[in-house]
Order: C-alpha cells, then structure tokens, then sequence
C-alpha cells in the first residue's frame, strides 16, 4: 500500500518539491481535552504527539507549522526528533519584524532545522535568500489566502515554492490563474483548507449534487476533495490539518482511496466544477 506522501504527483518543472501530503500543524497548539490534570503532565502534548506519530506512521514525510500556532512548533519538534532527519520536511513562517530571528527561534523551538520558510512581508524575502544561499534553510515560500498576492509575489520574487490556504478547492477554482503562473515560473505549489466544511458536511446545493456524481464511482466528497488540487501540475502538495491520531488516520486512509480517472471525465462533475 502506497504511503500518502509516496503517491505519485503530476510531473512538473518545479525546482523544489514538497511531498504530496503533509500535516498542517495548525491544531497541534490546541491544548489537550484537560490540559494540566490532577497528574501534572499536558494532555495536549501526548495529543499533539500521538496526531505526528500516527502521521509519520500513516507515510506522511512533510510537516507544517508556525510561531503562531501555540505549542505547535515545540510539539512537532517532541514527536520529530526521535525519526532520522533526513526522512522529513519541516515548513514554518516568518513571525515579527526579524526573519532571521524567527527562523532561529522556531528551529530551537522545533529542536530542528527548518527546510522550507514561508513568508507574507515582502520585506523578509531577502533575508530569507540569504539564508537559503547560507544554506540556513533550503527553500522559501509566501503563505495567503489571497491567490493574487501570492501571483503578484511569484512574479517579483525568486520562491521556490507558495502555500495557498483558501481559493482552491472542489468548490472554488478562483486561483487556477496563480497556479497556471507557478506552472510558468517553476514554483511549487501547496494547498490547504481543501477539506471545507462545505465538503465535510455537504452544507450547499453544489456540494450534495457532486457528492451524489461521486458515489457513482465508489468516491465520497471528502476523497474527491483531498485528490482534487493536485490535478492541477503546480500542485506538489496537499496539506491536510488534524487534532487527533484517529483524525489524520481517517484522512491517510481517504487519500489511499484511488479515484478513477473517468470521474474527473464526467459531464456532469465537469458542469458543477465550472
């Protein structure tokens, strides 16, 4: 069986490329059911942990995180730096006015190097270049949720890589023209917020109709939505969040899942989707 981040992604020109999964870290800061119980020890680490661990487990080799995630960086670190380096990559953001001082004070919170950085100002780029010529790190990125910033950043700054958080999903394709400039440009492309709660809970007309052309095929909406993004040749990877083992289990187990190639064929998916 295919680990998640092993499954074969489209063939680009992009010069850095990201596994295919990842494990967004953004729910591993939440604190624990009880956190600081009657034992003394956080619950939210073990949860954080475990929710790495059964990742790691389920082939996941790329993991997100940020300063302004909570714990997040310092849990990812306690479940990462027990697995041989080089078996993973580690993403973070640039937080506050110094990038450099962010970079250094997330790789002692992680305990670890940091890969790839991603960053929103552009006044951080060229500190961050010059880490990457430092070999500090070894990639960097811009993180929005505004696809036409982040073409605006792909067309003025040297990234190797951009992370969009909104804008394309199986419900919203508005920033296939950013894509399209990754493609252009060789410039990796990762996803997240793809399971919406509009595809998890069908909360739309246009969500249950392509549930329904789905089931045909033996796929649920969730499956179609993991699979969908990385259609599109930028997309090297998708990042999927989860606060518990059993949730990224779940998840792992849907991206397994083959989608038959005749769904993305249908006319009727097809009219949906547009």
């Amino acid at each position: 069986m295919a680990a998640p981040s092993q499954v074969l992604a489209p063939r680009t020109t992009a010069r850095f490329r990201p596994p295919r999964f990842g494990l967004g870290g953004s729910h591993l800061g939440d604190p624990g059911p009880d956190p600081g119980d009657e034992t003394g020890h956080d619950t939210g680490d073990e949860t954080a942990v475990a929710t790495v661990d059964a990742a790691y487990q389920a082939g996941i080799r790329f993991f997100d995180t940020s300063p302004a995630y909570g714990d997040s960086e310092r849990r990812l670190g306690l479940a990462l730096q027990r697995r041989p380096r080089g078996e993973f990559l580690v993403s973070t953001k640039v937080v506050g006015a110094d990038p450099e001082e962010s970079v250094r004070a997330s790789s002692e919170r992680l305990g670890l190097a940091v890969d790839l950085v991603f960053a929103q100002d552009d006044a951080a780029y060229p500190v961050l270049d010059r880490l990457r010529r430092d070999g500090v790190i070894k990639a960097l990125g811009a993180v929005s949720d505004d696809w036409r910033e982040l073409d605006r950043q792909v067309r003025d700054v040297e990234l190797d890589c951009v992370l969009l958080t909104a804008q394309y999903e199986l419900l919203d394709q508005s920033a296939r023209p950013l894509l399209d400039r990754c493609v252009a440009r060789g410039v990796s492309a990762v996803v997240s917020g793809v399971l919406t709660p509009q595809v998890l809970h069908m909360e739309t007309i246009q969500a249950r109709r392509l549930s329904a052309v789905c089931e045909r095929y033996g796929v649920s909406l969730p499956q179609a939505a993991l699979a969908f993004p990385s259609r599109h040749s930028a997309v090297t990877s998708v990042l999927i969040a989860a606060s518990s083992p059993a949730e990224i289990r779940a998840d792992a187990a849907l991206v397994r899942q083959p989608v038959p190639e005749r769904l993305w064929k249908d006319p009727e998916l097809l009219r949906l989707l547009s």
